[in-house]
């Protein structure tokens, strides 16, 4: 055992690290009702402990799943019977993490200073605070850092604040890294922080918008989740609070908010990776975000930054009935996905969450919607499924670089609506 635990060691694996060796990511088309009920069926056989990608909510989406190496020959065994087809997006998970492994310690290899931060990598929750530290620094005059609260495991939850100036004057709020395992969006939601830093002064778009507004950052908003993914388990998702009566751990934190809680697309069983919690904003991660828009009172727009499967979504998700506001929000939509496709030439699908990907209850954009911010909503960023959470790093910037029009195209044109 001792030989086994040095040898780890030098492999950079940690005892208490999760491996996914001969895991595969298999990609399943629903072409019926029946078939998505097998599927479900399957989600809930938790000895084989498939962990859906993309879920089966609605005819013609793919449905990615990644399966365990032990459990391969009787999930395919399974679709095989039910006669779907389905192909290889990924061949061997681990494969996929030793790579990004590399690459995060080649990054670290190359001497650098805490001021030449390596946007074109993955970086560690205490990397990302300390360039948030630098950052507030090097622009004092337009960015402070803000402590909205703590994590489950009293890890402080920061928020980056940028502001010319003024008091309460109307905002937007962007997230990032809610579910910790999308690590593409905490790396964009960095790039994104330094680029409205720098770009104000220069930029009419982004000068305009701090003229008259605030920005709201938050780069980490699973922190203990996402220290979780670098440290035991790179694919965890949910929050790390512990579920009373349970041996599962965590609540999807994006299934927790007062808006449609408890309904489709969400679970009851803690063991769900759509785990809903015990109650509508029980998560401490999610209640000091709700506090926080509260307490400001002028949170003109919410955008929620996830991965993968390239879209742009906004409410609702928890009925299929469209917003007030569908007819406006799914123009914008388009002009913003046009723009991000003309960086290039990544394709997004758009429209209302229900419609466009499936039900699902108790989402940040719909409580912000259904509380009065008008402008509200989600991204999913890169791919469409070749690598889905595992993105490689050298995807970051062009991932960052493409997102970035789409986002001036929501936050001007909140500018220039007024409500």
């Amino acid at each position: 055992m001792e030989t086994l635990l040095v040898f780890l060691a030098l492999l950079g694996v940690s005892s208490t690290e999760r491996l996914f060796v001969g895991d595969q990511v298999l990609r399943v088309m629903a072409r019926k009702e029946e078939h998505i009920t097998l599927l479900g069926v399957l989600g809930e056989q938790e000895e084989l402990q498939v962990d859906f990608w993309r879920h089966p909510n609605s005819l013609g989406h793919p449905v990615d799943l990644r399966v365990p190496f032990p459990s391969l020959q009787g999930v395919k065994k399974f679709l095989d019977f039910h006669n779907f087809s389905y192909s290889i997006m990924i061949e061997d998970v681990q494969e996929l993490l030793d790579e990004e492994k590399e690459s995060m310690r080649r990054s670290r290899r190359v001497k650098r200073s805490s001021r030449m931060f390596d946007f074109a990598s993955y970086h560690t929750i205490d990397e990302i605070y300390e360039w948030m530290d630098v950052l507030v620094e090097d622009h004092p005059k337009l960015v402070s850092k803000v402590q909205v609260g703590q994590s489950y495991e009293q890890r402080p939850l920061y928020v980056l604040k940028f502001s010319t100036g003024g008091s309460n004057r109307p905002a937007i709020w962007l997230d990032t890294g809610i579910h910790a395992r999308e690590w593409i969006t905490q790396a964009t939601g960095v790039w994104t922080a330094n680029k409205i830093a720098k770009e104000y002064g220069q930029d009419p778009s982004v000068t305009a918008i701090l003229d008259s507004m605030d920005i709201f950052l938050e780069i980490v908003t699973n922190p203990d989740g996402f220290a979780f993914t670098h440290s035991s388990n790179r694919l965890w998702r949910k929050t790390r609070s512990i579920n009373a009566g349970s041996r599962c751990v965590g609540v999807d934190p994006n299934r927790n908010w007062d808006a449609g809680f408890g309904g489709a697309g969400s679970s009851s069983n803690p063991c769900s990776e759509i785990y809903h919690g015990p109650h509508a904003h029980s998560e401490r991660e999610v209640r000091a975000i709700v506090d926080f828009i509260r307490a400001h009172g002028n949170v003109k727009s919410v955008i929620s930054i996830h991965s993968y499967s390239q879209m742009l979504l906004f409410p609702y998700g928890y009925r299929r009935a469209p917003a007030p506001d569908h007819q406006e929000m799914n123009e914008l939509a388009k002009k913003a996905v046009s723009d991000l496709a003309a960086v290039f030439g990544t394709k997004y699908t758009y429209g209302s969450i229900a419609n466009t990907i499936y039900m699902a209850g108790g989402t940040t954009i719909d409580w912000a919607y259904d509380n009065g911010v008008k402008y509200s909503f989600t991204l999913e960023l890169r791919d469409s499924g070749r690598y889905g959470f595992l993105l490689p790093s050298s995807q970051i910037i062009p991932t960052a670089t493409e997102t970035w029009p789409a986002l001036l195209d929501i936050m001007v044109h909140v500018l220039e609506h007024p409500y």
